[in-house]
Formats: structure tokens, sequence, C-alpha cells
């Protein structure tokens, strides 16, 4: 454990109404004694009360560099458990580097990136699965992604793996005692209660296995790609859920034949949308390229949205994107639902069993019923954020896999009936992965890893 005092500026690098330089270490204090004189009295910063807020100035020798406001946090009622001084002061980018600058000439040294959320899993504050959590908080990319992270910050999956944890490691303890002391324990009988057990953890080791799909869901947003042939609207609907014309419109047939990605939310649910090239048979080198790449990007996808233009007849093309994108969670929207009508839902429905709105993207016509039911299949359907635990991180579900593979040969030795030293083995080993989760089986090459991915401050 480092036991030197570290500083950085804990807000983004660039011109904001207050800057926030964060000190954290056993010599945060002094550090603070070095470069802050307030505003009244004479008292040093380490003679102040823990948790108090202090008027005054960052002086630099003589040289006064900005007007700030100080906070004393004593260990161990801080984020790292250390002694924790945040000086708040005016956000320009000159003045935070200034004070940062005179922290490190004061005796701190500059964090790592996520150095002070390492230290709070090193001191015990938090585990590592709260802190993974901790960058989740920050690119939240939805109300439901947040939602989630937050929860895990508040312990929702430490809780639910040491809960797993103990009963394995109950059942670890009980084995031992008996083969170590059969006459005051007996394994009489034991293989059917502890049968039981392991069908339940593993049940529940499962559960949070299957949530990783969701969970990715929730991350990164529903991968939502709006296909169609040329000139059907796809990149009217996008300018329409943006907000802003971010796609270029024209009556050109294969406008578009680049990929166009953009963050959306509808109902608290993250999209990632992507609109795509038209998709038609066409002898253009630069068109067929980008048809290609639409085709994979459906492949891919979590939703489609399948752009038909009403006003046209159904034709080959049309059959042609229909056989790519069966099998796909799929919204069809009938658009230029302002125009005589040539392409109706029973006409779809021949072809594709899929919900189908008319919408005019021109007119905004119809959006609020696709909004309605994308939130319905999503938030009141595969991903409902009801207070359940979603997995959203890859490290995490692997270790969870690994986990319920072990309780799997646990129920495959009862059953070839192996003796219960044997059992153990993979008892212990399914106890380490899930230790894996919450950072109490992890090696200190992975930790670094890990907090190195973290933005510098936090």
């Amino acid at each position: 454990m480092q036991t030197d005092t570290i500083a950085a500026i804990a807000t983004a690098m660039s011109n904001s109404g207050i800057g926030i330089i964060r000190i954290s270490g056993e010599e945060a204090l002094a550090v603070a004694d070095r470069m802050f004189t307030p505003k009244q009295g004479n008292k040093r910063v380490s003679e102040m009360t823990s948790h108090t807020i202090h008027y005054g100035y960052i002086r630099d020798g003589e040289e006064i560099i900005d007007e700030v406001l100080l906070l004393i946090m004593r260990a161990p009622r801080t984020y790292t458990r250390e002694d924790v001084i945040e000086i708040d002061c005016h956000g320009g980018i000159l003045v935070m580097k200034r004070i940062l600058e005179t922290a490190f000439r004061c005796g701190a040294r500059p964090a790592e990136p996520g150095e002070f959320t390492k230290r709070a899993f090193l001191t015990g504050r938090i585990d590592l699965s709260q802190a993974e959590s901790v960058i989740d908080v920050i690119n939240a990319k939805s109300d439901l992604a947040l939602k989630s992270s937050v929860s895990q910050l508040r312990g929702s999956v430490s809780e639910k793996i040491r809960e797993i944890r103990d009963s394995i490691l109950h059942e670890l303890a009980f084995i031992e005692s008996a083969l170590d002391d059969p006459e005051h324990y007996t394994l009489e009988g034991y293989y059917d209660q502890l049968g039981d057990i392991i069908g339940k953890n593993m049940e529940n080791v499962h559960k949070l296995l299957v949530s990783t799909d969701n969970g990715k869901m929730l991350k990164e947003g529903i991968r939502t790609v709006i296909a169609g042939k040329p000139n059907a609207g796809k990149s009217s609907l996008l300018n329409v859920l943006v907000g802003e014309d971010r796609a270029i419109v024209t009556e050109v047939a294969g406008t578009t034949r680049d990929i166009l990605e953009e963050q959306i939310q509808i109902g608290g649910v993250g999209l990632q949308v992507i609109d795509t090239a038209g998709i038609r048979d066409t002898e253009d080198v630069v068109e067929k390229i980008g048809v290609s790449r639409s085709k994979e990007y459906i492949t891919k996808a979590d939703l489609v949205i399948y752009v038909v233009d009403s006003s046209t007849e159904m034709d080959e093309n049309d059959r042609m994107i229909i056989d790519s994108i069966r099998g796909k969670k799929t919204i069809v929207l009938l658009n230029k639902s302002d125009l005589k009508s040539r392409t109706t839902e029973e006409n779809i429905r021949t072809y594709l069993d899929a919900p189908v709105i008319a919408v005019s993207a021109k007119e905004r016509q119809g959006i609020d019923e696709l909004e309605q039911l994308i939130t319905e299949i999503f938030f009141n359907g595969a991903i409902s954020f009801n207070d359940e635990i979603y997995i959203t991180n890859a490290r995490q579900k692997h270790a969870l896999a690994e986990a319920e593979e072990s309780l799997k040969m646990v129920i495959h030795s009862m059953e070839d009936g192996m003796p219960e030293d044997f059992l153990t083995i993979d008892m212990m080993s399914a106890y380490e992965e899930l230790g894996k989760v919450i950072g109490e089986s992890v090696g200190e090459d992975l930790v670094d890893k890990i907090f190195s991915e973290f933005c510098m401050g936090k």
C-alpha cells in the first residue's frame, strides 16, 4: 500500500465556473498548511476541524494564486479512507494547473489515473465491483444505465456475490470438520443436502450470467440499425430522433453511402442508432460497399428499424431486406404516410411478423408512437429495471462463467460418487472465481490495469 500523498485536478480540463483539486494521503493536511492561508484568523489547516469548509487564498510563496474554498476531510471518513483535502477554485485551466503545481512543490506527487478510487479499494472502503461501477456511473449513456451503475456502486453485486460465497464457504468448512473429526460430525446423507445447496448457488450464478446481455445494452445502449431501400426516409428519421440535421437528406436515391452513428435516449433507454446505406442491387462500386456494410450491421443489431416508403410498391429489394432481418427484433415503419399509400401493413405482414407503424419523418407524425413502442419493448420487457442486478462488465462475466463451470463439476463429481474431499477442490475453485468479481482474489497487475482505465482525478 502506497503511503505517499497524491494530488490531481478532479474536474474537466476546460474553462468553467469552478475547478476542484483533490489531495489525498498522510501528508495531505501538511501540504495544505504550506499553500493555504485563511481569510480570517491564523489557524493552520492541520488544526482545523474535520469536514469543514474554509475561505481563503492559495499562495505560492508570497504570490496569491487564487481565492478558494478549502474542504478538510480527515481519515477514515473520506473517499480514500485517508486524509483528503479538496480545493474549490475558479475554473480556469491556468489557475487549476498553477494550484496543482503548487501542491506538488509542497509535497504531493501527481496521481495516476484512477488512483483515488484504487486507494478506496485497497483500504477496503469499496470492493472491485463497486470500483468498476464508478467509471460506469461517469460513462452512463441513459437513465437505466445510470440506475444500474449506482445500484452496483451501492453494493448490489457485492452483496449477492458474498451471499453465494458465504454459502460455499460454510459447506467447505463443514466437510473439512467432518473429515477431521468424524466422531462429532457426520457426512451420512449429506450429498442430498449439498446437492440442493450447490444447485441453488449455481442457479444464482447463472441468473447473474444471463443478465450480461441486457447489462451490455444498458451500458452501451441498444444497438439500433435503421435499414431500408434508398430514399425510404432513413436519414430523415435519424435527424428527427436526434433532434438535429446530422444526415444529409436529398431526393436523390443512394445519398447515404457510409454509416452514421448517434447516441440518443428514449424513455430512459439508451439507443446507439446507426443509419445505414440504402440496400438495393447496384452496379456502383462505392454504393455496393455501403450496402455490404449495412447488411453486416444488421446481423449485429439488437433492434432493426425497417423503414419502408409506403408511397411506392414493394419490390425485390424489399424482399432482400426482409430476408436479412428475419429473426431480428424489428419495428417496421411505413414512412411517408402523408402521401398516397401503395404499401400497406397487410403487404408487410405477408412477409414479416413484426410491429408496423405508419409515420411521416418529414411531418414528424407517428414518431411518438415509435418511441413508445421502443420503450415498451425494452423498458417494460427485456431490460426493465426493477432493482434487478445486471452484470455490465466483461471481466466479471468471465469470473462468473468460471464459477458456474466449477459448480457444475461439483454436481458431476457427486453423481459419479466421488469422495467429499474431492468435491472441495471445485468448490474452492468456484469460491475463488467469485472472489475475483469483488476483488478478493485478484493479482496486483490486474488491479493496476483496471484502474489505469479510469479518468485522471478519480
